[in-house]
C-alpha cells in the first residue's frame, strides 16, 4: 500500500500545480478498498501499485463531484472541498484526477484500459441515475440496485478484472467477486447510513434520505406500510425532518425488519462472491472484514 501511496503523490505532482497538491492533500484517503483488492488479485506485478494509484485518482473524482451535486459540506469527517473552496474549484479537481488517471492508463493494455475507462462511463450514468431518481420518492428495488451497481460496484468489478488480466487470471470470475463486493458493501454502507451516529459516519445520520435517496431499507419498508403511512413515508421524503418523524421511521424499520432484510440481501452477495473465489483466502477475508461492519 505504500508503493500505491507512492505512486498517487507522483502523480499528483505531476500535474506540477501546487493547487492541485493542496486540494488533494485536503482530501481523506478513505478505506484503499479498490487499490487493496487489485494488490490482492495480483500482488507481485510491478504495475499493480500504478493501477491501484489510476482507480483510486478516479474514485476519488468521483467522489468531489458527487459531493459538489449532492451539496455535501463533509466526507470521511473533514470539510469537503466545495465546502471550503467553492463548487467550481471541486468539479475541476475533479475533471484533473480523471484526465490524469486516463493519461496513465494507456500505458496499459488495451483490454486493461478498456476495463476501467468503461466502469467510469457507468459509474457517470449511474451518478446522472441517482440524480434523476432523487427527483421523487422510488419504491423500485430492481431499479435502485441497477443504479447502484453503475455508481459503485462498477468501478470495484473493474478493478477485479483489470488485475486479474494483469496476472493471467480468470477476469470472469474475479469480475463476478468484484461486482458482488462492490453492491454488498454499498448496501452496508446504505444500513449505516441509519443505524451509526453522525460521529462515526462523518455526516449526519440518515443523511440520505435527506437528499432523496431511496435505499434499500426506505423501499422495504415502503412496501409493508398500509396507505396512510406509505403517504407519511413519502412526505418525509428529500426534506430534513424533527426527530420525531426520523424515531417513527426506526421504529417501524425495526417493527418491519427492514435492515435485517437489508443486510440479507448484502450477505447473500457476499456469498455469492466467497463462492466465485473460494480458493483466494486474501479475497475471502475482504468480504468477511466488510459484511462484519457493524450495524
Amino acid at each position: 500500500m505504500q508503493r500505491v501511496e507512492n505512486e498517487i503523490a507522483r502523480l499528483i505532482s505531476e500535474c506540477d500545480y501546487d493547487e492541485v497538491t493542496r486540494l488533494f492533500e485536503m482530501l481523506s484517503g478513505g478505506k484503499r478498498l479498490r487499490a487493496k483488492l487489485i494488490l490482492k488479485i495480483a500482488p507481485e506485478h510491478e504495475k499493480a501499485p500504478l493501477l491501484a494509484a489510476i482507480v483510486e485518482l478516479i474514485h476519488a473524482a468521483s467522489l468531489l463531484h458527487d459531493d459538489v451535486i449532492d451539496e455535501a459540506l463533509t466526507r470521511r469527517g473533514v470539510p469537503s472541498v466545495n465546502a471550503t473552496d467553492g463548487s467550481k474549484t471541486a468539479v475541476m479537481l475533479g475533471d484533473i484526477l480523471y484526465s490524469k488517471a486516463f493519461t496513465e492508463l494507456v500505458s496499459f493494455d488495451e483490454e486493461i484500459a478498456r476495463a476501467i475507462a468503461s466502469s467510469v462511463t457507468a459509474l457517470s450514468k449511474g451518478e446522472m441515475m441517482d440524480v434523476k431518481m432523487a427527483e421523487e420518492f422510488n419504491s423500485d428495488e430492481a431499479k435502485y440496485l441497477d443504479m447502484l451497481y453503475l455508481k459503485t460496484a462498477t468501478l470495484i468489478e473493474a478493478a477485479a478484472i483489470a488485475s486479474a488480466l494483469l496476472v493471467g487470471k480468470d477476469a470472469h470470475t474475479y469480475g463476478i467477486y468484484g461486482k458482488n463486493l462492490g453492491l454488498s458493501f454499498q448496501i452496508i454502507d446504505d444500513i449505516l447510513d441509519i443505524t451509526s451516529d453522525a460521529t462515526t459516519l462523518g455526516k449526519p445520520a440518515m443523511n440520505d434520505f435527506v437528499e432523496g435517496k431511496c435505499t434499500l431499507p426506505y423501499i422495504y419498508l415502503y412496501d409493508v406500510l398500509a396507505d396512510s403511512d406509505k403517504e407519511r413515508l413519502i412526505n418525509a421524503h428529500a426534506k430534513t425532518i424533527d426527530k420525531s418523524e426520523e424515531l417513527w421511521i426506526k421504529e417501524e424499520m425495526t417493527k418491519h425488519k427492514c435492515v435485517e432484510k437489508s443486510f440479507k440481501l448484502a450477505q447473500e452477495l457476499s456469498n455469492e462472491a466467497m463462492n466465485a473465489v473460494k480458493d483466494d483466502t486474501a479475497l475471502v477475508e475482504i468480504l468477511q472484514t466488510m459484511i462484519k461492519r457493524s450495524y
